[in-house]
Formats: C-alpha cells, structure tokens, sequence
C-alpha cells in the first residue's frame, strides 16, 4: 500500500499476485484503481464483490490445513482457532513444486515459514470490494495448469462468481509457476502487461 500510495498520480502499474497475494492486489485495485492498469492473479485468490475474501482465504486454509505433514500451531490455546500453519516438505514436494526443479524445492523446503492465519471476520473487514472501484481493474487470471495447491473447480468458482476479463493458461506448470515454468510466465506477463498498459 505504501508503494500504491508513493505512485505518481499520472503513473499505473501492472500488479501480480500469486497465490494469497491475489488478496493484496484485491485490496490495491479497491483502493487505488485509477494506478492500476491491469490485475494478474497468477494461480491467486481472486476475490470479487459477489464472492467475499474471507470465504476465498477460509476454503483455501481449510484445503491445506488437513494435509499430511502441514503443521498447525494453536498460540491462543487448543480451545481457540489455530493461529498458523507451515507446510511441510511432502506437502510442498506433492503439491506446490511437483513440476519444478528438485533445487527449488530444496530451497523452499529450507525458506517456509508460519503463514498466520487471520480471522474470517477480519478478513471481511479489510478486504471490502465494490463494483464501481475493484470491478473497474481489468483482470487477468494465469492458471498454472498442473496446479495442485489450488484445484480446478477453486479456479472454475472464481471464474464463474467474479469473471476475469481474460483467463491465460500455462501448461506443464504446477502452483509455483514462476520455477517450473519462469520463461512461458515472463512472456505470459510480458504480453499482458503490453496488452493492457
């Protein structure tokens, strides 16, 4: 937000988010939609004002809460929500890096780190999308074609209850896009950003 709000009134940029950072970009095309030329969700959650945020982020943890190896911290107590999750290596060998190379997943192994788990309240709150403000944005969705971090009928939601203007597809790709598939995503932005800037 700092950098959306350091733009130059007559400057727009070209956002990415992957994965959960399809949330930031949301909340930037809600705030600042006249800097914004265009949003690429790559492999995002890709929220809308008819499909709420909270919804999005909760069926995304629950998908990865329960996996084999994920581990769950619970900070306030057993009796309270958990408060973080790290994936673990067989998760992320199996589901996020599947197409990459093995050095990449090595690396990624050693760089986890807890990802909180905030509130379903307080994502409502934060992430409020309007019609006239984020639905201005153009959009573009990049679907990693082998994904399976995030599945097909999580994408096919998305796409159905908020449409992009445009769904590109990378093929050979798994959630990591920009390992097992760098040089077809440089293009894929590459285009987009041409396209729409």
């Amino acid at each position: 937000m700092e950098f959306m709000t350091s733009l130059p009134a007559d400057e727009k940029v070209v956002l990415v988010g992957h994965s959960f950072g399809g949330l930031a970009v949301s909340k930037a095309m809600e705030t600042f939609p006249e800097k914004i030329s265009a949003a690429v969700f790559l492999s995002g959650l890709m929220p809308g004002p008819t499909l709420n945020a909270s919804t999005l982020f909760t069926e995304a943890i629950n998908a990865v809460i329960t996996q084999p190896g994920t581990r769950v911290t619970y900070d306030n107590g057993l009796t309270n929500p958990p408060t973080t999750i790290i994936l673990g290596p067989r998760y992320l060998a199996t589901n996020v890096y599947q197409l990459s190379p093995i050095e990449d997943l090595a690396v990624a192994t050693t760089l986890v780190r807890p990802f909180y788990l905030y509130r379903s309240e307080d994502v409502s709150k934060e992430i409020v999308l309007s019609s006239k403000r984020y639905g201005s944005v153009r959009r573009v969705l990049i679907v990693a074609a082998e994904n399976k971090a995030l599945n097909r009928k999580f994408l096919q939601l998305m796409i159905e209850k908020n449409p992009p203007n445009e769904v590109k597809e990378i093929q050979g790709s798994d959630h990591a896009t920009m390992m097992s598939k760098p040089q077809q995503l440089l293009t894929t932005l590459l285009s987009t950003a041409n396209k729409y800037s």
